[in-house]
């Protein structure tokens, strides 16, 4: 189900819920994040210097001289500080204090702050128990990732923030109106259950009280029937023993048989046992003797399988012979094949030369023709005129 919730969530909400899913994109972001992250530390250091001062031998070689006297200049400062508070008067003077303070205190943490390990180390070494300036931290720890989610969030993921938390209230209400009403439910069941729980333990009552008036009823032959249970328990325990005697006496008898019986099968078993080692001999010898027709057997097989190998390779040796004589056949008849193409082409076309040639022989014979009719006209034309 969580699964489920989870992959209905759009990814920018995602990001928005979950705080450690966020990383910076621009300089400025990061700028902000370290600002806010030094601050933390050095809240923390803050948080451990009073503790650390309070038990300043004990950590004395692990902070050093520097760090130490740092420590103790701070410790006074702050006991002059305490005093003139306490005490009435002029404001100067605890101002000057509190600056020198303050400067102590930047001076303390720029030490620590150089030297990470120490701090960390310190961390965890250094009991400190819980105080309004851990809620501080905590708080501003939370401001933090809220200014992380507030940098990082486009308004357009805002938007489908409040879409998914309005989804989230409208999903909610309506779980809780079913629970509600499963509630009701449940109500009525119970009630139901309760009555049907409180009839029954009244019918119990009655079938209690009616057992106990049949037991006053039946207790004297309830006595009765105990004193018949007894002797007839007397009497069993009696033909038990006697039973018992008679099967002991069987056994004595059958064990006697037992001893000779297996005395008198004693010889058959030495005979059986002989048969039994001779045929285990046989066995073995016919075990041996099927071992070394199995490993003849297995030569054989070994040759049959080379030669099989053998002749397999010479099949598949033919067999890309065949592949290759199949393509240049293939080539041979595409070269046919174009070549007839070519052929026919050819005589296509000095069939049509043919026939063009004959076109212009006859073209040339009418002509020829019809010049010789004409001269042949005019011939007899001038010698009809020179006869008038």
């Amino acid at each position: 189900m969580a699964t489920s919730g989870k992959a209905g969530i759009p990814s920018g909400v995602m990001k928005a819920l979950d705080p450690r899913q966020l990383k910076p994109d621009s300089m400025e972001t990061e700028r902000i994040l370290t600002v806010l992250d030094e601050t933390i530390v050095k809240l923390e250091i803050t948080r451990l210097i009073s503790r650390i001062t309070g038990s300043l031998e004990r950590y004395a070689r692990m902070l050093g001289p520097e760090i130490t006297s740092s420590l103790l200049e701070h410790q006074k400062l702050s006991m002059a500080v305490r005093d003139l508070l306490a005490s009435p008067g002029d404001e100067e003077p605890v101002r000057a204090v509190e600056q020198r303070l303050k400067c102590s205190l930047r001076n303390i943490l720029r030490l620590f702050l150089a030297n990470p390990l120490l701090y960390h180390g310190l961390k965890y070494q250094v009991p400190v128990k819980e105080s309004p300036a851990d809620v501080f931290i905590k708080a501003f720890m939370e401001f933090r990732d809220f200014t992380l989610e507030r940098l990082l969030t486009s308004p357009d993921e805002e938007e489908e923030k409040i879409k998914f938390m309005k989804r989230i209230s409208l999903r909610v209400e309506k779980n809780m109106e079913t629970i509600s009403a499963l509630r009701e439910e449940l109500a009525a069941v119970i009630q139901t259950r309760d009555e049907e729980v409180n009839r029954k333990d009244k019918t119990i009552e009655n079938l209690k009280t009616s057992m106990e008036a049949l037991a006053k009823d039946f207790k004297a032959e309830i006595q009765q029937i105990m004193k018949e249970g007894e002797k007839q328990q007397k009497e069993d325990e009696k033909a038990s023993q006697d039973r018992c005697a008679r099967l002991k006496q069987d056994i004595q008898h059958l064990e006697v048989q037992f001893s000779a019986l297996v005395l008198e099968h004693r010889a058959s078993e030495l005979v059986l046992m002989k048969e039994k080692c001779k045929a285990e001999r046989e066995i073995h010898e016919w075990v041996q003797k099927y071992d070394i027709e199995m490993s003849e057997k297995q030569t054989t097989y070994e040759e049959i399988q080379a030669v099989y190998n053998e002749e397999k390779e010479q099949l598949s040796l033919l067999m890309e012979k065949h592949a290759l004589l199949l393509q240049e056949y293939t080539a041979i008849e595409e070269e046919r094949r174009m070549l007839k193409e070519k052929e026919e082409e050819a005589a296509r076309e000095e069939a049509r030369r043919n026939d063009a040639a004959t076109c212009i022989q006859a073209f040339w014979k009418g002509y020829l023709v019809r010049s010789i009719y004409k001269a042949i006209l005019k011939k007899g034309k001038g010698k009809g005129k020179g006869k008038k």
